[in-house]
């Protein structure tokens, strides 16, 4: 059997015409990071996720926006302190230094983050963390 389907572009991919992608400020370095300094909040949550093949990203999110538009404060590749400060850093320090709460989990770079980006932040862990560690504990 024979495919006679023959594929054809219509044009540019969508996203030239129906965004500003190609005016994004963020473009050049989004694979690496992203920030958006303008969703900080006195309230932050940090943790690592894992989006596709194993590759982690350390993920920093405003609470108050309840993970909806205005959530995501940065976005960084990988979970090395170094690597996410020097990108947090990056955020103004008058902002950085208005965050009063991070809830992380119990891994000393998140920590380490925490400490060294939001110098004026409470670090509180989350009870998710500390449930799996208590479960851990009694052998559950």
């Amino acid at each position: 059997m024979v495919n006679n389907f023959k594929s054809r572009t219509i044009g540019p991919p969508k996203r030239n015409h129906i965004s500003d992608y190609k005016d994004w400020n963020q473009r050049e370095h989004a694979a690496e990071w992203l920030l958006y300094p303008e969703n900080a909040g006195p309230y932050l949550s940090i943790d690592e996720t894992s989006l596709c093949n194993g590759e982690l990203y350390t993920i920093v999110t405003n609470k108050a926006a309840k993970g909806r538009k205005g959530s995501l404060l940065a976005m960084v590749k990988g979970t090395k302190a170094a690597s996410v400060i020097e990108i947090l850093r990056k955020i103004p320090k008058r902002i950085r230094s208005k965050v009063r709460e991070v809830t992380l989990d119990m891994a000393a770079n998140m920590g380490l983050i925490v400490s060294r980006c939001f110098p004026k932040a409470s670090k509180v862990i989350d009870r998710f963390h500390v449930q799996n560690r208590t479960a851990d504990a009694v052998g559950l």
